[in-house]
């Protein structure tokens, strides 16, 4: 991947191996680069913590430019910016923007790129991230496009668990809910095959993980058991990783109406879990986790949601040559 200019350093400047680089897809990331993003990722926690902002990233600009809803993603890639002291070009509702006038994807990106630094893109599309990176002159970061891959928030929940549990060598995690559409299983993954790990894919049979991903993990060496009953491994887990089902993937709605309440995580179903484990969760929830649950120190996934921001703030300043 070739690298692209940033500002005023060379087109060759990439200590960090990140500088102009895009963020597109997990298989960019090894154990080293992992570990990388990580430590910056904890001294944005620990600067966010102590001074609240920095000014690492001045005079530097984002476009944000998402073809989706999402509240998360933006929301925290625009906090990560602006905590580093650049500025943000939200582009949330692209209704409103010449999309509606027939404007090319391409296109869209040429414009952007002319006024900003970095830009972050979710799109609709698998593949969209790719196409619009090899017209840009700029970073480009994939913040989702379709069920394809979504590694920004892989990187995060990854980091979650490194940060909880303290290793991810040797732990059991299991995955639950929508394996089929859920771009952030097929992302989270292929991250954790670079580990030790052991999984449970746990869905119904409609929605199970596609299997060009368990071919990843057969190929790498892993053990993995597929079943659709989540209180068969609740006790053994270490990671209890929950998805939505996700209502806006199926054209079915008798379809959707007959698998979107199978798994529901409730003090019942913890009960049954080890003292030392975490329960994970993308967000938004519908009714696939108790609130009640909330109150459980296990329950990790608004401790996830706030990691987000550190583990973007990582990737800015690393793209920028900042980090």
């Amino acid at each position: 991947m070739a690298t692209k200019r940033v500002g005023n350093l060379p087109a060759d400047y990439a200590n960090n191996g990140f500088y102009g680089q895009d963020i597109l897809s997990v298989n960019q990331f090894d154990k080293g680069k992992l570990d990388y993003i990580f430590r910056v990722a904890h001294e944005m926690r620990v600067l966010v913590e102590r001074f609240g902002s920095a000014d690492l990233l001045q005079g530097k600009i984002l476009a944000n430019l998402f073809y989706e809803p999402s509240t998360r993603t933006s929301s925290s890639f625009m906090a990560s910016m602006l905590r580093l002291g650049g500025q943000v070009i939200p582009i949330n509702n692209v209704q409103y923007s010449s999309v509606t006038k027939g404007e090319s994807l391409p296109d869209t990106i040429r414009t952007l790129e002319s006024y900003a630094d970095v830009i972050v893109l979710r799109h609709p599309e698998v593949g969209a991230a790719a196409t619009a990176a090899r017209y840009a002159q700029k970073p480009l970061i994939n913040a989702g496009d379709g069920v394809g891959e979504h590694p920004t928030q892989a990187l995060l929940d990854l980091f979650t668990i490194v940060e909880d549990l303290g290793k991810v060598d040797t732990l059991k995690i299991a995955m639950v809910g929508d394996l089929k559409y859920g771009r952030t299983v097929h992302s989270l993954t292929k991250l954790l095959v670079n580990y030790d790990v052991e999984f449970v894919f746990v869905s119904p049979d409609i929605l199970a993980m596609p299997d060009d991903v368990l071919e990843v993990v057969r190929e790498r060496g892993h053990k993995f058991r597929v079943t659709q009953d989540v209180h068969e491994v609740i006790g053994d887990v270490d990671v209890l990783y929950v998805t939505r089902v996700q209502k806006e993937r199926f054209s079915d709605m008798a379809q959707y109406d007959r698998v979107r309440d199978q798994y529901v995580v409730d003090e019942a179903l913890m009960a049954k879990a080890k003292r030392e484990m975490i329960v994970m969760h993308p967000l938004p929830r519908v009714n696939e986790i108790s609130y009640a649950v909330d109150e459980d120190p296990r329950a990790a996934y608004f401790r996830q949601m706030r990691n987000g921001m550190y583990i973007r703030m990582a990737l800015l300043a690393a793209v920028l040559g900042k980090a």
